[in-house]
């Protein structure tokens, strides 16, 4: 085909939250848009634990919950401490009716759905087609290079993901190091919606969410994950691939592990495997978010390493970060200008908005956890767990003689050098989300 044939507004590469919500976003304003998935259908490559956030989803769709295939509504919020073989587990519980925080999803289908309602706004879908690079002419971003043909375009948005290999084709972004990245493993394992409520203590259509900390990642940077489904558990975790390759661990072994866990094993006994995946997922935080725009070109979702680690947040940061791109490109196509200044819009509202703000907020979180992991994610854990065993222990010893007795051990255990670098390093942290 001829290039004016092939010729459309914008092309977006990446059929996941962060591309489909740019692409609906353009179609609503009545612009030719061609979104690029190279898996069968979209959510068909994706990895997810996982949870929609109802507010921002309601920003692209307003009214999903109406037909979009949502799992159960979140009413409760559990945070396990796990030892080797104890745990420590504190709850919230929202049962309110009204204004779900999030649902679960099972992502092959809700991307397939979001896909679907993208078409009926107008949004080109090709789907099974890989893009292999980007076609620069005079410092302009013009289209797109498929492995069948030419695609050409006035703006091309990258939506492809954490390893994103257009932005890094044209220096947006660089190599990723091990430490700004982790490989996710996830299985879905199929329980009756019986066995769910029972075990989970909610009822048809409520879910809860476990994040887990320790137990086979004890002293790692890794954290676990639990999710109800209405027919299905989604568990697994995430380790940062630096301690991966360092340790020498699979992260399949450590997610075997973490089934067995007393905690754990009870929730997932006599499940069948439905679903193994595994992914890497952003962990580098603000301070590793790309160049987020070029003359005729923007990165939004996975590939701007939009995730917020502490809050296990990145669904939201895509939508958002995908709305906000695609409401860049309608403005600069209505001005018919495409260059880097006419795009720096998109930087300009990304900051006005939760998304830097919250990345920013969290700007020191890796490097100062990344610092301390043994002592944070390994001993503090185990202290919180033991803290509960004395606590709750009932025997011929005085109370006031155990409580000095685990005070004590604190300096048994550790130096007053080690401690006093302990509460400097929170000291740090705290001062840097609170105050900075």
């Amino acid at each position: 085909m001829e290039r004016e044939e092939n010729k459309i507004d914008v092309i977006v590469v990446g059929g996941g939250p962060a591309g489909i919500s740019c692409a609906i976003t353009i179609a609503r304003a009545g612009k030719e848009v061609v979104l690029i998935e190279r898996g069968k259908f979209s959510g068909s490559k994706n990895v997810f634990g996982g949870a929609i956030y109802a507010k921002p989803t309601r920003e692209i769709f307003p009214d999903f919950e109406k037909s979009a295939p949502i799992e159960r509504k979140t009413v409760e919020h559990k945070y396990a401490i796990l030892g080797e073989e104890d745990a420590t587990v504190v709850s919230y519980k929202n049962k309110k009716e009204e204004d779900a925080v999030s649902y679960s999803v099972i992502r092959g289908k809700f991307d397939k759905w979001m896909a679907e309602e993208a078409k009926k706004e107008g949004v080109y879908l090709v789907e099974e087609t890989v893009v292999r690079e980007l076609i620069v002419e005079d410092g302009y971003v013009k289209g797109v290079r498929t492995e069948l043909e030419d695609y050409f375009s006035d703006i091309v948005i990258l939506a492809d993901g954490v390893n994103s290999l257009l932005a890094k084709q044209i220096g947006l972004r660089g190599e990723l190091s091990p430490e700004d990245v982790a490989l996710s493993v996830k299985e879905v394992i199929k329980l009756s919606p019986e066995l769910i409520n029972e075990r989970f203590h909610v009822n048809n259509d409520e879910g809860c969410i476990y994040q887990i900390f320790g137990g086979p990642m004890l002293g790692m940077l890794g954290l676990g994950f639990m999710y109800t489904n209405k027919d299905s558990v989604s568990i697994g975790l995430g380790v940062t691939l630096s301690e991966l390759i360092e340790k020498e661990i699979r992260p399949y072994d450590l997610l075997e592990n973490l089934k067995k866990h007393p905690e754990i094993a009870p929730l997932v006994k006599d499940g069948e495997l439905a679903e193994y995946s595994a992914h890497l997922i952003p962990e580098g935080g603000f301070k590793k978010v790309p160049i987020l725009f070029g003359a005729g070109v923007m990165v939004c979702g996975d590939a701007a390493m939009f995730v917020n680690n502490l809050h296990w947040e990145g669904t939201n940061l895509a939508m958002i970060s995908g709305k906000i791109a695609g409401e860049t490109a309608v403005v600069a196509l209505g001005k018919g200008d495409f260059s880097e200044h006419a795009l720096s819009r998109y930087q300009e509202e990304l900051e006005n908005s939760f998304i830097m703000k919250d990345l920013r907020t969290y700007k020191d979180l890796m490097s100062g956890i990344q610092s301390r992991t043994s002592e944070f994610l390994g001993y503090y854990p185990k202290k919180i767990n033991s803290f509960f065993e004395m606590f709750t222990t009932t025997d011929s010893i005085p109370k006031r003689q155990k409580y000095w007795d685990f005070i004590k051990s604190f300096f048994t255990d550790r130096s007053l050098s080690e401690i006093f670098k302990d509460f400097w390093a929170v000291v740090k942290l705290l001062w840097s989300i609170l105050v900075r």
